[in-house]
């Protein structure tokens, strides 16, 4: 089994999601006692949000390569940024390491490709919505990606930084969430990509009759498939 490298604390909140997947995961296929090889980098997210306001997008990327250059220190035979925002860096990150970076839009991509869908919804921040890191590599697959409105953007974008990274999960916020998706739905959306690694806290697929790609699980089993050897889906 090879080791897993978690680069988390994007928030702290969902790393731990990917730990528990991760784990269970690999007990599913592996039985008895056998649980994942894995090591977590933690990054105090209080310094990501400082850099982010100040626009030190460089700030950013070097606390990355420094963590994921930590983890293939210690181990890692591959790397994963657990926060889609995170991957704006992910071609740098992967400049920096020798090992592979698994993408999280790579993966969800081919998720997206199994059931067929030529047009999703994206949600995140607004950086993950707005800019075309992410886009990017959806459309390569030839999948076309619709956004919210821009005050629809601003709502999800605040409320992932109010309630989401703090485990605050209000009703009210599901309830707009949740008509956000419709309307995305009623522009020609086939399936909801919860495109930042908190929104599957919040929305959930018995919430809607309608597709939803939650990013953390399709992240995390693309981790489990590297480590054991069933598949490649490094970046």
């Amino acid at each position: 089994m090879k080791t897993i490298g978690l680069v988390g604390g994007t928030g702290w909140i969902s790393t731990a999601e990917y730990y528990r997947i991760i784990n269970e995961e690999v007990n599913r296929r592996l039985g008895g006692m056998n649980f994942a090889r894995c090591v977590l980098y933690s990054l105090d997210y209080g310094e990501i949000d400082e850099l982010h306001k100040r626009k030190n997008t460089e700030g950013v990327c070097s606390l990355l390569i420094d963590a994921s250059k930590k983890l293939v220190s210690v181990g890692a035979d591959c790397v994963l940024l657990c926060a889609n925002t995170m991957h704006m860096h992910a071609e740098r990150v992967q400049d920096a390491i020798p090992v592979p970076l698994i993408h999280i839009a790579t993966a969800t991509a081919r998720q997206i490709k199994t059931r067929h869908l030529k047009t999703v919804g994206l949600l995140g921040t607004k950086m993950t919505m707005e800019q075309d890191f992410y886009k990017k590599r959806l459309n390569q697959e030839e999948i076309a990606v619709l956004v919210p409105e821009q005050d629809e953007r601003t709502f999800i974008h605040r409320t992932i930084d109010s309630e989401l990274l703090k485990g605050v999960f209000l009703r009210e916020s599901k309830e707009r969430f949740l008509d956000i998706i419709r309307r995305l739905q009623s522009q020609g959306a086939e399936g909801i990509v919860l495109g930042c690694t908190e929104i599957p806290l919040l929305i959930k697929q018995e919430d809607l009759d309608f597709p939803l790609f939650n990013t953390t699980t399709i992240h995390s089993l693309a981790a489990v498939d590297f480590a054991l050897g069933e598949s490649s889906t490094a970046s």
